[in-house]
């Protein structure tokens, strides 16, 4: 029996039919077409289907799509905007943070979710942040430096300087 799922996805309302065992990460990925939302472990390990759920960081493998009805959800597609690439997307380019990509929505996500946290974040808040998200490429320093950039031009913003 098919279950009606409600969801707003990166700000736009969708419906779906869905099986009451799929996992959010397969509704995301084959039935609204995001495929930046990488499936990786299954488990809830890797962070590379992270998502934004109601403002939560979650492993979008480990949620059921059925419990996920009438929610908010953000995906990496939905960090950038008709304007371009988000300021934490453009800093994670300046820096060097993306390899060969498949930790990079999950980062994007979780560097997202910790600066909707804390406004300027330490080192140590940052790599916590992240520790979700396993990296093979970078070594963590350069997406650490990115989402550093961004916490300290935000305060810029902030202030009107």
């Amino acid at each position: 029996m098919k279950i009606d799922l409600r969801l707003t996805i990166n700000g736009r309302d969708a419906r779906f039919e869905v099986d009451p065992d799929e996992r959010l990460l397969d509704t995301l990925r084959e039935k609204a077409g995001l495929t930046g939302t990488k499936k990786g472990c299954a488990i809830g390990e890797c962070g590379a289907c992270s998502v934004l759920l109601d403002g939560k960081l979650v492993p979008s493998c480990l949620v059921l799509a059925a419990s996920a009805d009438g929610a908010e959800i953000v995906t990496v597609e939905g960090l950038s905007s008709k304007s371009g690439l988000s300021d934490l997307q453009r800093a994670f380019i300046e820096e060097g943070a993306v390899q060969c990509g498949y930790c990079t929505p999950g980062m994007l996500l979780a560097g997202e979710y910790l600066l909707s946290r804390y406004q300027r974040p330490t080192s140590d808040q940052i790599r916590e942040g992240i520790s979700g998200n396993l990296c093979r490429c970078t070594g963590y320093t350069k997406i650490v430096s990115a989402i550093r950039k961004t916490a300290r031009r935000r305060a810029i913003r902030r202030s009107g300087r």
